[in-house]
């Protein structure tokens, strides 16, 4: 799923985190702005933007992390720690919807095939990430989402997510370069407030 990068500079391009996400998502997740591109096409066309959802697990004071192995997707972020659990929006996927429904369906697959969640607890949207200044963020936009868990207990279910565990939020904080980009700014944006 992509929508224009145009789209996006009229309700107001952004560098980082942004926590007013739904004012871009009404204006951007409606069928008159997005459609399914092949993924080969897109991924180096930053006139289209990628809807990638970005759900981060939360519980207490710990956060869900892992390691990005070769098995993910996007070969740039190997090796790299992430707080994110989520990734494209295929046609298939989102049942051919080019809507906010269709991502919500999406990101749910997504969430379950790449984690078992073994706790109830509360999905929240969070905000959304925008990073301009490399090649794989110039194509992509994150749309972030909170998983706040009654208890630390979730696993991968892949094993592209290496070294998966609940991670207390102070070591998070120190080892932030570490971290892929939109891990890092949603630690400052999430991580190192009260939110």
């Amino acid at each position: 799923m992509v929508v224009p990068g145009r789209q996006l500079d009229e309700l107001g391009r952004f560098q980082g985190f942004r926590a007013d996400a739904e004012r871009y998502l009404s204006g951007l997740l409606v069928p008159q702005h997005t459609r399914f591109e092949r993924r080969g096409d897109v991924e180096s066309d930053p006139t289209l933007k990628q809807i990638i959802p970005y759900v981060i697990l939360r519980s207490g004071d710990s956060v869900f992390t892992y390691t990005r192995g070769p098995s993910q997707g996007e070969s740039r972020l190997h090796r790299l720690r992430s707080l994110g659990i989520g990734g494209h929006v295929e046609e298939a996927d989102a049942l051919g919807r080019q809507s906010r429904e269709g991502y919500e369906i999406a990101m749910k697959r997504e969430l379950d095939e790449e984690v078992k969640i073994r706790s109830t607890g509360v999905l929240r949207l969070a905000g959304l990430i925008n990073d301009d200044s490399s090649p794989v963020g110039s194509v992509h936009l994150g749309v972030v989402h909170v998983y706040d868990l009654n208890h630390p207990d979730a696993a991968a279910r892949e094993e592209g997510l290496a070294d998966a565990a609940f991670t207390p939020i102070t070591k998070i904080i120190a080892d932030r370069a570490s971290f892929e980009t939109w891990s890092q700014f949603c630690i400052d944006a999430l991580l190192t407030s009260s939110d």
